[in-house]
């Protein structure tokens, strides 16, 4: 094969060329956009918060591709592994992010406070790639708390003559990109087979119901036998009427979420088959046809914990830096980063199930097993 001299050869690039260091390294120049004018306190603090933009730009991927494929329907088996791949990945890159706030750390109050106020009005809750996580996650509008003066979230990524910026852009276009994660995962729960009936089957109501209050009868059961051991221990009625009585409110609170009564009724069939399909992959996570689906709620909840907890580390830096003050972007500071670390919690049915879920032995008998096993090597 003869060599074309014109045509168009791919460059072998050096280290410095592919990761673009040159271009890396001069990037932090803070507000002088000269860093020889900064202190090593300032530097540290830029570095620190571009890394974890860089993060999670690698988290947005992620969640992104985890997204798309449970957002498949039907959803490949084998795509599982791979949704439950991006998830662990944003876990572990949660994990490692968590510990970098121990570097922010080495910064005394004073060395922040001398660069402190060249900070005004900015504040990491303009973070638009936070927020995009949030957005991806299914942090629904209503569910955030406000800092306390703006209008909505959206008002602080706005530039300072109130018009559009570039942060204000990314969001908008995260707002459109749907569904969220927790919206492509609820629509694949609720295809869950259950007792080997899906939606689209004859009678699938009936199934589900049926599931559950079957599942109920041996919860009571079960805990019927805890209950008792416990009030052996008891040392007195009052406290053996109360013992009782707290069972009793237990199994009320199970069945009221199992047939979603929080939820408004048109959409309260949806919830509760949704809520079975957590509980029926949880209760017979060992049959073939459910490992993968298991693993990928044990991915999420793992990864919601680990976002949670990633929460609580940055408001006890925060404290530990600036104590209770006001935060530059005016935010009520640590008590509003404590209420975030609280409240935003979106996978809640996954981890609400774990609270009915009982042992081994007191399952209801699966009927349809066969449906969840290995298909290979049938006659």
């Amino acid at each position: 094969m003869s060599h074309d001299p014109h045509a168009a050869e791919t460059p072998i690039p050096n280290y410095w060329e592919y990761l673009r260091i040159e271009e890396l390294l001069s990037l932090q120049g803070g507000v002088e956009g000269d860093e020889a004018q900064l202190s090593n306190h300032e530097v540290l603090f830029i570095v620190v918060h571009q890394v974890y933009e860089l993060w999670f730009k690698l988290v947005l991927r992620e969640l992104t591709s985890a997204r798309d494929l449970l957002n498949l329907n039907p959803v490949p088996d084998q795509e599982l592994s791979r949704a439950a791949a991006s998830l662990r990945r944003v876990r572990e890159i949660l994990d490692i992010a968590s510990p970098h706030f121990r570097v922010m750390e080495t910064l005394t109050t004073r060395d922040f406070l001398d660069f402190r106020d060249k900070l005004l009005p900015a504040s990491g809750f303009q973070s638009a790639q936070m927020r995009e996580v949030e957005i991806l996650f299914g942090l629904r509008d209503e569910d955030r708390i406000h800092l306390g003066w703006e209008g909505s979230y959206l008002d602080m990524l706005k530039s300072h003559d109130g018009g559009g910026s570039p942060a204000m852009e990314r969001v908008a276009r995260r707002r459109a990109d749907t569904p969220s994660l927790r919206e492509a995962l609820d629509a694949f729960l609720h295809r869950c087979p259950i007792r080997g009936s899906v939606p689209t089957s004859d009678g699938d109501a009936d199934v589900v119901r049926a599931f559950i209050e079957d599942f109920l009868a041996n919860q009571r059961a079960d805990n019927a036998a805890t209950e008792a051991l416990a009030q052996r221990q008891a040392r007195s009625d009052e406290e053996k009427a109360a013992l009782h009585a707290r069972y009793e409110a237990a199994a009320a609170s199970a069945r009221a979420f199992l047939l979603a009564e929080d939820v408004p009724e048109d959409g309260r069939a949806r919830r509760s088959r949704i809520r079975a399909g957590v509980l029926f992959i949880e209760s017979y996570r060992e049959l073939p046809l459910l490992a993968w689906p298991r693993e990928v709620l044990d991915c999420i909840v793992a990864l919601e914990q680990s976002f949670v907890i990633f929460r609580q580390r940055h408001a006890r830096m925060v404290e530990r830096e600036i104590g209770r003050r006001t935060g530059t972007g005016g935010s009520a500071g640590v008590d509003y980063l404590d209420q975030t670390a609280l409240e935003y919690r979106v996978f809640r049915d996954l981890w609400a199930v774990r609270t009915l879920l009982v042992r081994r032995g007191a399952v209801p008998d699966l009927e349809q097993g066969g449906f969840y096993g290995f298909s290979y090597g049938r006659d």
